[in-house]
């Protein structure tokens, strides 16, 4: 309970103005509710009773009872208007305030952490974990007017008579002893409901983003019995939270209904007695039954107060989750290619727990001159992504340092590095966007431009026998084109930022080795504004693709094991020579495979013929 109060005084002191507001027409209902018991008191002390003992009344006591009773229910309207529209203002606004904090944090944390957090718990610490926090927010100004409610009520109660008000009040101390109860039975089950939203989402994330393995290897039914067994752990769980609600909640509405029972009891003893009158009796009953609906409201605030707890914890793990890049203030170069130095790094990735795990690098060291290109090759495992993700600063070495124009990459200013580099991963991705929006993401240039990037890329032919052209949208992770289409949008998405070092991680692997050549061969002869190309580190396999490379640097086992020219190593590193032909090997037989099935990528195919 006390964290739960203390996440609803974060939320009141982030609004404090909507949720005075609130109150202020929460209060106007409470005022009003216990306003009408006392005009339903008075009309029938001098309307009613009057009018039954003699038979008559009068058209101006009628009206002025009406004037009151109506005059009441408006401002009581008034306030409910105004207690439900600012609570639904303050509840929308802090959800917003905090996917967005939730959302930043995300960008701000390195690669590292978000390898140890699957997406589908990320996603539910940003939806489900959000909403949860601040559902108390709507009921909280009711439940806030309601002890102002209570607190006049019971002033009431007293003035009117001491003895009827001590039985009813009997009412709160077993409500507060059943909320205890209430609490401590559905924490737990909250939290394992909020846990297993969180792992709901993260299957059906996989399952979406692994359609096509799920497809082509007949996992359809795995999947959905995976999928299956989490949903009913989830419908389970929720299942329980509804069966402690419905435990509890009946227990709670019942009991202000038998505390006006004793009301009643005991008022009509004192009426008898003569120690009260027919109008305090109605008057006093009518303000015990009033105090269920309060009380309710007051149930329904702890009622959400498990989960918001629970799933603050869940949202403040994100949000005072350490680990971010920091940055100095350092600019980077400008103009012409950058010098890249990678000096002594080392790198092992976190395992789930945050402990390290074996190292994938050890003492990597290389050059790269301005306008060079450099070859990584290696065979898989090697090191050579993670490699690319150390040199545009995706992550930071354990040990060592890459220096760009000879700054370390730590000390650029935020920013800085994405200036000079640019990555084109594996992994090729698409928005479902038009061929421009996906090369520009958002950057302001003119489709002149844009252009240029896609001739280097070699995407400018079919990019201009599109139905629209630039204007095409290419589906959901460019479903409309093909794979080495796919992968020239994403190169020229990192030329028309001209970056003063290319990284490309196997980035052309789905084109045409003709194409492929063309794209190297451009890259090499190009110029940017400043008039100086760009450094080049290209992750290759292909025996053409590494021939055209100024240097090679062979990594094995996370090491460098031998650097130089491309016909050097095949001389004199045995390794080297014995990867780079078996990969030229397994290509051609590929080749050969795809063109009997018909497999071969006809886009390309057809770019490479012309």
């Amino acid at each position: 309970m006390r964290e739960g109060l203390r996440v609803l005084w974060v939320a009141v002191k982030a609004e404090p103005r909507v949720f005075t507001v609130a109150v202020l027409a929460s209060g106007l209902y409470a005022a009003m509710t216990v306003g009408t018991a006392q005009v339903l008191g008075w009309a029938t002390e001098e309307v009613v009773l009057p009018a039954l003992r003699s038979g008559d009344t009068t058209a101006g006591a009628l009206t002025g009872a009406a004037a009151a009773i109506l005059a009441v229910a408006l401002l009581k309207a008034l306030g409910v208007a105004g207690r439900r529209f600012y609570a639904g203002l303050m509840q929308y606004r802090m959800q917003a305030r905090y996917r967005r904090a939730v959302t930043r944090q995300y960008l701000r944390l390195p690669l590292a952490w978000h390898h140890r957090h699957p997406t589908g718990q990320l996603l539910s610490n940003a939806n489900a974990d959000v909403e949860a926090v601040w559902a108390p927010i709507a009921p909280l100004p009711m439940a806030v007017g309601v002890v102002f409610m209570l607190l006049i009520a019971a002033v009431s109660i007293l003035v009117t008579d001491v003895a009827v008000a001590l039985v009813g009040f009997l009412v709160f101390p077993a409500v507060a002893l059943l909320n205890v109860l209430y609490q401590r039975r559905l924490s737990p089950v909250a939290t394992r409901a909020q846990q297993l939203r969180a792992e709901v989402s993260e299957v059906a994330h996989e399952s979406f983003e692994g359609g096509l393995v799920v497809k082509t290897l007949g996992r359809e039914q795995d999947e959905t019995e995976r999928f299956a067994e989490r949903a009913r752990a989830l419908r389970e769980a929720n299942v329980a939270v509804g069966r402690i609600r419905g435990l509890f909640d009946p227990v709670l509405e019942a009991l202000p209904n038998l505390g006006v029972l004793a009301v009643l009891l005991v008022g009509s003893i004192r009426l008898e007695a003569g120690a009260m009158t027919e109008g305090d009796l109605v008057h006093v009953a009518y303000l015990f039954t009033l105090l269920a609906w309060p009380i309710r409201a007051l149930g329904w605030v702890l009622a959400e107060v498990p989960r918001s707890v629970v799933g603050w914890k869940r949202v403040r793990g994100v949000l005072d989750a350490t680990g971010s890049l920091p940055y100095g203030d350092r600019s980077p170069g400008q103009g012409k290619a950058a010098a890249l130095e990678v000096r002594d790094v080392r790198f092992a990735y976190e395992s789930a727990d945050g402990q390290a795990a074996a190292p994938v690098l050890h003492d990597v060291s290389f050059s790269a001159a301005p306008g060079r290109t450099i070859a990584v090759v290696g065979p898989t495992g090697s090191g050579k992504s993670t490699l690319t993700s150390l040199l545009v600063r995706l992550v930071d070495p354990a040990d060592g340092s890459v220096l760009l124009d000879g700054v370390d990459a730590r000390d650029l200013r935020r920013g800085g590095v994405a200036e000079t580099a640019a990555l084109v991963p594996q992994q090729t991705f698409l928005f479902d966007d038009t061929v421009r929006g996906n090369v520009t993401l958002g950057l302001d240039v003119p489709d002149e431009r844009v252009w240029e990037a896609l001739r280097l890329a070699q995407a400018d032919g079919f990019v201009a026998a599109l139905p629209d052209g630039l204007d095409t949208r290419v589906g959901e992770r460019g479903a409309t084109l093909s794979g080495g289409q796919r992968q020239r949008l994403a190169l020229a998405r990192a030329l028309v930022r001209r970056p003063r070092l290319l990284v490309l991680d196997d980035a052309t692997s789905s084109v045409d080795p003709q194409v492929e050549a063309r794209i190297l061969e451009g890259l090499r002869d190009a110029q940017s504004a400043g008039g100086g190309g760009a450094t080049v580190v290209v992750v290759a396999y292909r025996k053409a693709t590494i021939a055209l490379a100024d240097e090679v640097v062979y990594v094995e086992h996370g090491r460098v094991a031998d650097r130089g020219a491309h016909a050097e190593l095949l001389e004199r590193s045995e390794g080297y020579r014995a990867l780079v032909n078996a990969y030229e090997r397994a290509e051609i037989e590929q080749r050969l495979l795809g063109e009997q099935a018909g497999g071969t990528d006809s886009a390309d195919s057809e770019e490479a013929v012309a």
